[in-house]
């Protein structure tokens, strides 16, 4: 192309491209889901915070995944607070960005995928299907909680129970220890397998290792194991019996992203099958041709440094599955479980966990952790809400989303602000 002036003097000469239209990059979020998953995270902080379920915790950050249970998909994910991108368009005033820098619930940071939480008795899933498939316990294994395991001499944990009521559950068999969330059966199935089979559990479902989602700066978290041990507690680096028991139970050195654990309770919902983990759907090229699954990833894991594993696939037995989810089942449904009262009026059955973890600071990290339909499950959705307190408050999180998942009908239903007790503590 040439620019002339008015006397006919050539004044530019350049070559012009015609734009060519780009990739389309179709995501997996579910726009109304987001939004709901959003506003409800929101919502249950403000409240934890405010005393609204009865007791005040100081709570001002958490994180919220909605996965879909056979393929992976990430349907919504939500981190608070949040920030507001048009604040960086053109360059972030240094006020704003120091009021974000200078907030000490983080809003800059991913929650959801950049930062780990030792999971408390959400992990407890995994150390029963541990069990169960090696052969420590079984079926009708029944396990007699004392309340105080006095095995070893120089470590004798407490079950909650007993700290609150002065004897323990008595006894249990896999699913009652999972809906009473039950410390002592844990603790002694854990001893009986060791950790390093514990170890292959939590890894086979995606603990410890990230998930390859297609987003940076993904945390790995940690599974409490002799390597970490050594890696993390150089001065005592020696594995004894009562860190294979306070790992059974989520402690230690467990901590794990929400999206990891979206992905580990999708698996068992799932029979125990390997899921890709995914935010991009596919990716529209201009041509109309779309990438293929494989070309995505390798693109992915090249771009972000990750060396994708093969994970061999253990073929948990599905009665052993069974046995564990239907303790999850009871949870929700069961006068007697931790999360009975925020899904007792529900008309879904729906598979759950309350988790509160000891955590820095003297915190208490509360998770919710559930899946559903129970009988064809579709969903899970997993909650964590720094220092709040109980699981069992988070569990309302849960609720609201599949409330507009399922399409439930929520305009005649009113929230109950008052409190309501129930037995919870810890776990």
């Amino acid at each position: 192309q040439i620019d002339m002036a008015v006397d006919g003097t050539t004044t530019a000469e350049y070559t012009a491209k015609e734009a060519v239209a780009g990739a389309d990059v179709v995501l997996t979020i579910d726009a109304n889901l987001q939004k709901i998953t959003e506003t409800a995270l929101e919502a249950n902080i403000n409240k934890i915070a405010s005393g609204g379920f009865g007791q005040r915790f100081d709570a001002k950050a958490g994180a919220c995944v909605v996965m879909d249970v056979n393929t992976g998909e990430v349907l919504a994910m939500a981190s608070y607070p949040n920030y507001n991108p048009a604040d960086f368009v053109g360059g972030i005033s240094t006020e704003k960005w120091n009021n974000y820098t200078n907030n000490s619930a983080k809003p800059l940071v991913d929650k959801a995928i950049q930062n780990s939480y030792s999971p408390g008795s959400t992990f407890k899933m995994i150390t029963a299907i541990a069990g169960l498939e090696s052969g420590v316990i079984n079926l009708n294994t029944r396990i007699n909680d004392t309340g105080v395991y006095r095995k070893y001499k120089d470590y004798q944990p407490k079950c909650w129970y007993y700290s609150d009521y002065g004897t323990g559950h008595g006894w249990l068999n896999v699913s009652q220890a999972i809906e009473r969330s039950c410390n002592y059966f844990f603790y002694e199935t854990a001893d009986r397998m060791g950790i390093d089979t514990l170890e292959k559990y939590a890894r086979y479902f995606g603990l410890g290792n990230k998930t390859g989602i297609e987003l940076p700066s993904e945390t790995s978290g940690v599974v409490s194991s002799k390597e970490s041990k050594k890696k993390l507690h150089p001065n005592e680096p020696t594995w004894g019996p009562g860190d294979t028991l306070q790992s059974a139970i989520g402690q230690l050195d467990n901590e794990f992203s929400p999206l990891q654990m979206a992905k580990y309770i999708s698996m068992l919902a799932n029979g125990g099958h390997q899921i890709d983990v995914s935010i991009v759907k596919t990716i529209r090229k201009a041509d109309g041709t779309e990438a293929s699954k494989q070309e995505i990833n390798s693109f992915v894991n090249q771009k972000l440094g990750i060396n994708e594993e093969q994970q061999q696939d253990l073929n948990i037995k599905q009665e052993n599955l069974d046995a564990v989810l239907a303790g999850m089942e009871s949870v929700t449904q069961d006068s007697s479980g931790t999360a009975y009262v925020r899904f007792k009026d529900f008309n879904i059955s729906v598979g759950g966990k309350t988790g509160s973890a000891e955590a820095p600071n003297n915190q208490v990290h509360a998770w919710f952790v559930g899946f559903a339909p129970f009988d064809n499950p579709e969903i899970a959705i997993v909650v964590m809400v720094e220092n709040g307190g109980h699981g069992n408050y988070t569990a309302e999180v849960v609720r609201d989303i599949m409330q507009e998942y399922f399409g439930m009908n929520t305009q005649d239903i009113q929230e109950d602000m008052s409190a309501v007790p129930y037995v919870e503590i810890m776990q």
